[in-house]
């Protein structure tokens, strides 16, 4: 009888204490919940869905954001621009400390210096202050980015800069370089974001540059609230016209990636055949700076890499051109999507050490970007019709809408060029001298000394550009094509930009020419800028442009 009893009692107790472990499983699994609730939840306002995310959570993916921008612009750094029009298949390297460097990074500092100015003069800071500031701040700039610069020395309207007719590097990567924050001060609003990106990115781009930039930042903005990079890229591509050439680029990804989702090199074979020697800006060269392009392989990693830090970065590498910028691009959606806690410590672990060291050119940052980013967050909330409460926000989320097409330059492409260097084809008076400018860019230019120095070319096609340098001591030259005058252009700058063969000066270009033979002259002015220290004229080819369907 005892015994029975002492066995009824442990079968007693074993049975409390079951009840007791699955209650206290049950209260984890709902203390979960609801902190899942709390962070992330989704209610209906007056039709428009609320996005609730909590502050600690919305934290941590600017957190996110930021490191995998200085993570990714450092992982593809030693690479940029090794692999052109082919994969790069050479080691990828990485140690935590290299993340130092991205302190120095334009990718980086370029749009840092856009939220300076949004910081002093609010985010509805006139386009006219943005432009200034980035025309006259100290760092260098190349493409897209230095066009917008000259121009707006060159007293060119504001809006008017980044437009084809002013800008042949219209389509190039420069804005969707410099985006990132735009998404990121927008979650869950793309709108809102496109509304933004259309007054920054005027100032350099036009067409896909500026859809570069749309793109990319609805995919930041998006994924505050999924996971899901093919919905992301789904949705993101909803933010610009369906039928630019951008987003033809970018539905061909998507289109190889549903035909085979494990193997990124098939989808790149088919973008790089499709889209690889569409490129504006050099066109003679394998070198390609094209938005689109680049774009592409960003959305390759992303798709391919499946959510993976490493894989991710490497197989944006290895699609190969602009390989820092593009990589930097990807990690920092993964920074979204993840959160700084996410990320692989073999990735991040240095950056507490220069958390507080200020980025090249800036007042920022890494910390100081992160709590200026959250700052504008809160007003765009409260300015998008949502509100900020003492743990969350309360989003009133946006659906992407696109803006009217612009195409800048869907149907020219390269004819052929004429170097300086094949002088029969140029009819030079004799107040020009050869030159050369050395230090790793040997091509030969022909240099005008005086005013009245004079040059003619034939040329065959529907457009024309003459390219070579800006320089300090160059002056002013009046154009005329078939004998009729043209424009007088000024080729001054602060300092010389011309150097090398992909990043020539346009110094002049003229679409619509009916299809034939034409006559383009160039003749030095008297007239000079009130800058300028002389008259000199640098030139170094033409390339004659023909229309095509492709």
């Amino acid at each position: 009888m005892k015994l029975r009893t002492i066995y009824s009692k442990h079968v007693s107790n074993f049975k409390l204490a079951l009840k007791i472990t699955r209650f206290m499983k049950a209260f984890k699994i709902l203390s979960i919940l609801i902190f899942l609730l709390v962070a992330t939840s989704h209610s209906v306002v007056d039709g428009q869905q609320i996005v609730t995310l909590s502050k600690e959570k919305v934290e941590d993916k600017v957190r996110g954001a930021w490191a995998g921008k200085m993570i990714g612009v450092m992982y593809g750094r030693a690479m940029e621009f090794k692999a052109t029009g082919v994969m790069y298949t050479g080691d990828i390297s990485w140690t935590p400390q290299q993340v130092e460097k991205s302190l120095l990074e334009d990718d980086i500092y370029g749009q840092l210096s856009f939220m300076m100015t949004m910081e002093k003069l609010g985010l509805d800071a006139p386009v006219d202050s943005l432009v200034r500031n980035f025309a006259n701040a100290g760092f260098p700039l190349c493409h897209a980015n230095l066009q917008s610069r000259k121009n707006y020395f060159d007293h060119i309207p504001v809006g008017e800069a980044g437009k084809p007719e002013n800008n042949m590097h219209a389509d190039d990567i420069d804005f969707q370089i410099e985006s990132d924050f735009i998404g990121f001060i927008n979650p869950c609003m793309p709108q809102s974001s496109n509304k933004l990106c259309r007054r920054v990115g005027s100032i350099m781009s036009y067409g896909d540059g500026m859809y570069g930039g749309m793109y990319l930042s609805s995919i930041h903005a998006l994924a505050y609230n999924s996971e899901n990079i093919e919905s992301l890229i789904t949705n993101a591509l909803k933010s610009i016209p369906q039928q630019s050439t951008y987003a033809l680029c970018i539905k061909d990804v998507l289109t190889a990636y549903h035909q085979d989702s494990t193997d990124w090199k098939k989808a790149w074979e088919k973008i790089q055949h499709r889209w690889g020697d569409i490129d504006i800006c050099a066109p003679y060269h394998t070198f390609n700076i094209d938005a689109k392009l680049n774009g592409a392989f960003v959305t390759i990693g992303l798709l391919y890499g499946g959510g993976d830090f490493r894989k991710t970065m490497e197989i944006t590498i290895q699609s190969g051109q602009d390989t820092d910028c593009n990589t930097s691009n990807a990690a920092a959606v993964l920074g979204l999507i993840h959160g700084y806690k996410d990320i692989p410590d073999e990735l991040k672990s240095y950056i507490p050490q220069i958390a507080d060291k200020n980025f090249l050119y800036t007042s920022y940052s890494y910390n100081k970007a992160v709590q200026q980013t959250l700052v504008f967050i809160a007003e765009n909330v409260k300015n998008n019709g949502g509100s900020v409460g003492s743990d969350s926000y309360f989003i009133k989320s946006q659906k992407p809408i696109a803006p009217k097409l612009e195409q800048g330059f869907r149907n020219i492409r390269m004819n052929y060029q004429v170097q300086v260097k094949d002088k029969a084809n140029w009819k030079f008076d004799s107040n020009w001298k050869d030159f050369v400018y050395g230090d790793g860019d040997n091509d030969l230019y022909a240099l005008a000394t005086t005013p009245g120095a004079t040059v003619e070319i034939d040329f065959t096609g529907t457009g024309v550009s003459l390219l070579g340098s800006w320089n300090v001591d160059a002056g002013k030259a009046k154009v005329y094509i078939d004998n009729r005058f043209i424009k007088e252009i000024d080729t001054y700058y602060r300092e010389e930009a011309g150097k090398y063969d992909v990043n020539r000066a346009y110094l002049f270009h003229q679409f619509g020419l009916k299809n034939g033979k034409h006559t383009l002259k160039v003749i030095v002015s008297e007239d000079k800028n009130a800058h300028s220290s002389g008259n000199k004229l640098y030139i170094e080819r033409i390339i004659a442009y023909k229309t095509s369907d492709k």
